[in-house]
């Protein structure tokens, strides 16, 4: 579902991946797919995961491609926050 995409500008962290939920105040949960080779069989498999990203100005929708970036944690689950909103 989503482009599977991985940068590292220094220490922090980037990914690329869809809005599923912005039902939490200040909060959006965002997919992110990679594929990977099976470790045994090396057929290419997809891998999905949620990440809990800080969104200030509430600027994300659900279906949204967006980029976010590893930060200090927040809260609990919240390490990452909104860098940008590539397409709608």
């Amino acid at each position: 579902m989503s482009e599977s995409q991985t940068k590292t500008s220094g220490l922090r962290k980037t990914r690329v991946g869809i809005v599923i939920s912005t039902s939490m105040d200040k909060t959006i949960v965002v997919e992110y797919t990679n594929r990977v080779p099976h470790p045994r069989f090396k057929k290419i498999i997809k891998r999905s995961k949620k990440f809990y990203a800080h969104d200030e100005n509430g600027e994300a929708a659900v279906g949204d491609k967006v980029s976010i970036i590893e930060t200090k944690p927040i809260s609990k689950k919240k390490c990452w926050k909104l860098q940008e909103v590539l397409s709608h």
